[in-house]
């Protein structure tokens, strides 16, 4: 394959949440000659030097649409074009794309569905995303390709069975994080405590940050990717309450740290295996008895759980075979 076009919304190494996208263009580097990223803004000095950068934002959103499509025309021809998310992304390009036989393809995880995605899925020639679930719509056209995850970015580090578990949350001040439901969990468990970071970028979610204040918990900042396996190596369980549907990276994160994790998503039956590492959304009883149950395991025990999940991460949820599953979409 000669070149692909991967359209997203940022590069930018500091970014805490976006800033996984690099590895998974560095994959895809890796798999053809050219790639060209159009982004609406970014930097590109974290990027393989086969691949160009190119940024479209502008002041008014007619203007941005008329520089994403000035970019994208220059782009062409390409052998592939990948929408990363943004599903706007991919009902821009395909009036210059599926006229040109070109395959166009959308990478989107997330449990909202709204009429822009409808039109995507009927635009894109292919869709993938991390499980059948992770996409909101029945369409034929989904792939489950598992997560892209670069796990020699994550060491598997050593965690102690001591008196007190030090339970991590990191994630948006959203709603759909659930975070309510784990911070009352965490109260009605003995021998826990936590450490909740994370960004508040719409005004919806500086509210949300604001109504949770009442609990009395400490609410860090967003941390920047570098210090993730810092974070990670520091804690002894990752809790995400994600709704149903959006199967967060970070799990897959903790996990190819070798962290355990609590999970209420349903998406993650394939991860947890046959650990009892699931709870019920919206029951801080029931995380709160997986929390009992966890602070019970010995290190020994922690440390297999840990070792189990990096090895699945590994095989099913690399960037790796993320990338592979890209250009498998596309044929």
């Amino acid at each position: 394959m000669n070149r692909l076009v991967f359209l997203t919304q940022r590069v930018d190494a500091d970014d805490p949440v976006l800033a996984a996208t690099i590895p998974q263009i560095r994959a895809l580097a890796e798999r053809v000659d050219e790639v060209v990223v159009i982004a609406q803004s970014g930097r590109g000095d974290a990027l393989p030097p086969n691949v160009e950068l190119r940024t479209f934002d502008a002041p008014t959103r007619a203007a941005r649409a008329w520089r994403f499509e000035r970019e994208l025309e220059r782009a062409l021809p390409a052998a592939l074009v990948v929408a990363h998310m943004i599903p706007v992304y991919a009902v821009l390009a395909a009036p210059l794309v599926r006229p040109r036989g070109i395959p166009l393809v959308l990478w989107y995880t997330h449990w909202k569905s709204h009429l822009t995605l409808r039109a995507a899925e009927k635009a894109a020639t292919a869709i993938v995303s991390v499980d059948r679930r992770s996409f909101p719509l029945d369409s034929a056209k989904v792939r489950p390709i598992g997560h892209g995850i670069d796990v020699r970015e994550f060491d598997c580090a050593e965690h102690e069975a001591g008196p007190i578990v030090r339970a991590l949350v990191l994630g948006r001040y959203s709603a759909a994080k659930g975070l309510a439901t784990i911070i009352e969990a965490v109260q009605r468990a003995d021998g826990v405590v936590l450490e909740v970071h994370g960004s508040a970028s719409s005004e919806l979610e500086r509210a949300h940050r604001r109504e949770l204040e009442r609990f009395g918990v400490e609410l860090g900042d967003a941390i920047p990717r570098s210090h993730l396996p810092e974070l990670f190596a520091r804690s002894d369980v990752l809790i995400n309450n994600m709704q149903a549907g959006a199967p967060d990276k970070v799990v897959y994160e903790a996990a190819a740290s070798c962290l355990p994790v609590l999970a209420s998503n349903p998406v993650f039956d394939e991860l947890f295996g046959e650990f009892p590492l699931s709870f019920a959304r919206e029951d801080p009883d029931s995380l709160a008895d997986r929390l009992r149950w966890f602070t019970a395991r010995s290190a020994r025990e922690r440390s297999e759980i840990g070792s189990a999940l990096r090895e699945r991460v590994a095989r099913r949820h690399s960037v790796t075979t993320w990338a592979d599953g890209i250009l498998a979409a596309a044929s």
